[in-house]
């Protein structure tokens, strides 16, 4: 199978919904079989960030919120949307110091992921960050925000048991977890993290 070759078949997109985050847009399309259908998709302006921040106690600061599509709460790591013409590293370091109140001297791209790719174009960069100093926290009229501290691996049982569900969180932290276990760490990080 070639790769690099889309089954698909596009006739027509129309917008059918647009604010300054998304836009939806139904296309009429041929399936990889051929047969006429719709597509609906999820354009994502911004593109995603996170941050897996460690302090100096090996702990990892989580994010507490209330998620309106989901009505359910959620803990996270920090993280974001970014304008897609500002660095990805300049984002996420914002999104740090306004959800957190913490700056980071050290960071590391850890991962890139693909999310919900069955109905949008959301794509993520996810960081490692470790000597952390305080900072005023900023967050938007839009976020109630609790902050916890939780040791890392405490942070990734909850991934484990369900109770951090939310796609960045999860990839990230667990990213973290194969990192540490493979001795990929930076020796620093290690260290405040070591089993």
């Amino acid at each position: 199978m070639d790769e690099t070759k889309n089954p698909w078949t596009k006739i027509s997109r129309a917008a059918v919904y647009e604010n300054q985050w998304i836009r939806v847009d139904h296309h009429e399309v041929l399936s990889p079989a051929g047969n006429p259908t719709i597509y609906g998709t999820v354009h994502i302006k911004s593109y995603a960030t996170g941050v897996v921040p460690i302090d100096e106690a090996g702990n990892v600061i989580l994010v507490g919120q209330y998620r309106f599509p989901l009505d359910a709460y959620s803990w996270e790591i920090p993280e974001g949307g970014g304008a897609r013409d500002v660095p990805v590293l300049e984002t996420v370091q914002r999104e740090l110091r306004e959800e957190c109140g913490v700056v980071a001297r050290n960071w590391l791209e850890i991962l890139g992921v693909d999310l919900s790719n069955s109905v949008t174009d959301e794509r993520a960069t996810t960081f490692l960050a470790w000597d952390l100093s305080e900072a005023p926290a900023q967050p938007d009229d839009t976020e109630q925000l609790q902050i916890a501290r939780v040791p890392f691996w405490e942070a990734v049982a909850r991934v484990k048991r369900g109770e951090i569900r939310d796609s960045i969180s999860v990839a990230s932290l667990l990213r973290v977890a194969l990192m540490a276990l493979q001795d990929e760490l930076p020796p620093e990080v290690a260290k405040l993290i070591a089993v």
